[in-house]
This record gives C-alpha cells, sequence and structure tokens, in this order.
C-alpha cells in the first residue's frame, strides 16, 4: 500500500469517526433534553401526588385515608390552654319547673318495714336536672258538624273543613317540615327519612309521600328562592363555589352564591360555564367575587375577583413543603396572617377601615412578594414560534401562585 493510498484511508476512518461523534452528540443532546424533561413530569407528578386538603386546594373528601396529621397555621401566642379570663362561658341553665319529679331514697332502705315512715321524713339533699325530649304522635280528628234547623235563618246548615284538611286522612304540618328538614336541611336520603319516620312514630309514611312533601315545599318556596337570587346579583361582594353530588347515579354539580345574609344554590350537570350560566348569578354580578381561583372564573372579566385566602394559604403551605428554596411563600403565609390579625383588631375596635400606614405597608410587601416570586420563576424564553404546547416554567404549579395573586382584590381590606 503506498503512501497516498494509506493517507487516504486514514482521512476516511477520520471522517467517519467524526460523523460518528457528531451523531453520538446530537443523541446525547437529545437524550439530556428528555431526561430533563422526564425528571420535570417525575416532579410534577410527586407533587400531585403528595397534594392533599391541607396544601392545596383539593377538598378533605379526596383524601381517603390518607389524612394529612391536623396542622394549624396560628402562632403560639402565649396564653394558657381553655377558656381565657373575661370569657362568658355557656351551659345549661338550672331548672326551676320540671315536668316530672322523681325521688331516691338510700338503696340500703329498699325493703325496711319503716320505709314509709321514714320517706315522709326524708328532706332533700341534692338536685339534678335531666333534658330529654318525648317522641309523640298527635292525632286530631276534625269533625263538622250540621245543623238540621238554623234557629234564625230555619236553613240547613253545615260546618266547613280547614284549607289544609284534604283529605280523609292526611300528615299534619309539624311531621311534613320534620320530613322535607330531614331530607333537605339534613341531607338524608328519601329512604332513609322513611325508616327514621317509620321507627321513631310508628307511622307508615311511604317515599312516595315524602318526595311529594318536598315538591310541594319547594313549589311554596319558588318565589323568595327568586328574591334571594336577586338579592345575590345585586351584593357588593359575592362567595362562589362547585360542588359534586349524585342525580340518578350521574355526577351533578352544586354551584353556589352567597353572602353574610343570603345564600343561594343551583344545580347542573355542567361544571364549567354552561352551569354558571344557567345558574345565572355570575352572568350578571356587577360586585366582588370571591372564589378559589378555578379557571372558568377567569371568564368574567367585566367583574371584580378575590381569591379565597383559605385556599391561597393551602397553595403556600404546599409551596414552602416541597419547594424549601422558594422563601417567598413563607413571608406571604405570615403576610396574609399578620393581614388578618391587624383587619380583625381594626372591627373589635368599630373600625370600617385601615389606617394609611398598614395599607401602604401592606400593598409595599404584597408587591414585593409577587416580584421576588416572579424573578424565582421566570417564564422560558421563547425565540421562535414552533407547534405544540408553550414551555412551561421550571416549577409550573409553584409559578401559578404568583399569577393567581397578582392584581386581586385584598378582602381583608377597602
Amino acid at each position: 500500500m503506498t503512501k497516498d493510498e494509506m493517507n487516504k484511508k486514514l482521512l476516511q476512518q477520520v471522517n467517519s469517526l467524526t460523523s460518528t461523534v457528531d451523531s453520538l452528540n446530537a443523541t446525547i443532546n437529545a437524550q439530556t433534553q428528555l431526561i430533563a424533561q422526564l425528571n420535570q413530569t417525575i416532579q410534577e407528578l410527586k407533587e400531585q401526588l403528595n397534594k392533599n386538603s391541607k396544601n392545596s386546594s383539593k377538598p378533605p373528601s379526596s383524601d381517603g385515608y390518607k389524612k394529612p396529621a391536623p396542622k394549624s397555621l396560628r402562632k403560639p401566642s402565649g396564653k394558657k390552654v381553655g377558656g381565657q379570663d373575661g370569657h362568658q362561658g355557656t351551659h345549661l341553665a338550672v331548672i326551676t319547673a320540671p315536668d316530672e319529679i322523681v325521688t331516691h331514697m338510700p338503696s340500703a332502705c329498699k325493703g325496711c318495714r319503716h320505709y314509709q315512715m321514714c320517706k315522709g321524713t326524708a328532706c332533700i339533699a341534692e338536685k339534678r336536672h335531666v333534658i330529654d325530649a318525648v317522641v309523640t304522635v298527635n292525632v286530631t280528628e276534625h269533625q263538622v258538624l250540621e245543623l238540621p234547623i238554623c234557629m234564625l235563618h230555619g236553613d240547613t246548615r253545615r260546618g266547613e273543613f280547614p284549607a289544609d284538611v284534604k283529605a280523609a286522612v292526611q300528615y299534619g304540618e309539624n311531621l311534613q317540615a320534620l320530613s322535607v328538614a330531614l331530607n333537605t336541611v339534613g341531607a338524608v336520603s328519601i329512604k332513609r327519612t322513611h325508616e327514621i319516620l317509620s321507627g321513631v312514630f310508628n307511622i307508615p309514611i311511604s317515599t312516595g309521600t315524602i318526595s311529594s312533601m318536598v315538591k310541594r315545599c319547594a313549589d311554596s318556596l319558588s318565589e323568595a328562592v327568586g328574591k334571594i337570587k336577586d338579592k345575590m346579583i345585586d351584593s357588593a361582594l359575592g362567595h362562589f363555589d362547585e360542588t359534586g353530588t349524585r342525580v340518578d347515579k350521574k355526577l351533578w354539580w352544586v354551584h353556589d352564591a352567597s353572602n353574610c345574609e343570603y345564600t343561594y344554590l343551583d344545580i347542573s350537570p355542567k361544571r364549567e360555564n354552561a352551569g354558571m350560566e344557567q345558574c345565572g348569578v355570575l352572568p350578571e354580578f356587577k360586585g366582588i367575587a370571591m372564589h378559589d381561583c378555578w379557571a372558568s372564573y377567569w371568564n368574567y372579566p367585566d367583574i371584580q375577583h378575590a381569591v379565597c385566602c383559605a385556599h391561597l394559604l393551602r397553595e403556600l403551605t404546599g409551596i414552602d413543603e416541597k419547594h424549601p428554596d422558594q422563601k417567598w411563600a413563607s413571608a406571604f403565609i405570615d403576610l396574609l396572617l399578620e393581614m388578618k390579625k391587624v383587619k380583625d383588631k381594626a372591627v373589635e375596635k368599630g373600625k370600617h377601615s385601615l389606617s394609611y400606614y398598614h395599607y401602604h405597608k401592606f400593598d409595599k410587601k404584597y408587591d414585593e412578594l409577587i416580584e421576588q416570586a416572579r424573578k424565582e420563576n421566570p417564564l422560558p424564553e421563547t425565540t421562535e414560534k414552533k407547534r405544540g404546547r408553550k414551555k412551561k416554567r421550571k416549577n409550573p404549579c409553584v409559578g401559578r401562585t404568583p399569577c393567581e395573586l397578582q392584581g386581586l382584590s385584598l378582602p381583608f381590606y377597602p
């Protein structure tokens, strides 16, 4: 083999090895990116797996058998446990006119031949009272009387039954009210309401009858419910939420709109904006909407939003537990708790707003923490438009919270 042929062969080998190295480098880079994506996915899945009702917006019912240990956000006050000095306690009042009196002689006197004589001379040493409920059934018979001859007019006169007595045998208003209260207020199923009433009162009331009672009550309250809805639409501040329930073995949603005076509930098979539109309060609402920051609420841009601070505290607690390097989260928890403490003290003193000092102090600290959170969780740089989903933040679950907090109404003070 000549020298030129050897050089040519070596050059071919170098080119082949260079191509192999370039290919391997490309593979390594691709695998490095894939590993980074997988690590991020694993981190997100771990965070989802470790979420509970104490460190996220998940409801307590989702905790299952892995309920987290109670962890209060309150700081130690240094006071002793229990009722404080000056606290007015509550207790059962002493009964002065009992319905029944039962006397108790010494047990050793039982069977003694002087028992009755001694009982007549015994005096009361101590009194104790037992308050109990007596379950009875009262049957009222209504009789319509007829006069063969009226002494004044000379004709036959007949009485009339009351308007609410329409059948030969029917259930009274108290039993109807109890049936409706158990099923609606007590959330007892119609079948179990039937079992309770039948067992306690020995009345063979059917499930169909109970269902009719509930429907009649609902129909009679339709006007009042409409007025409550109007009051909520005109309210300056409203709390909005939704919760799942079962209707004919299918998942439906109860939409709630409430304030300190009124609560309006509506039910829909839809949870999102379709259900909110059916409920009818949010589409016409003009005040401040307090909610849990669910995405569908932000589809109403014409109203002012305020996020429930209990939900924020849980999410901030989750960030503080899972990402200890995010120092702003614990500082934000302290800020929210301090704001509430100052607000409560102002309310106790009869004030309707905070001082300019506190307002400026909280407003400044709030913005500083938002900016700190944004710096610690910047958006990824975007160079050119590409198909597919946009890149997420380094910690998307962490970065979402500052976005929720920015520009919101602070419900602690006007």
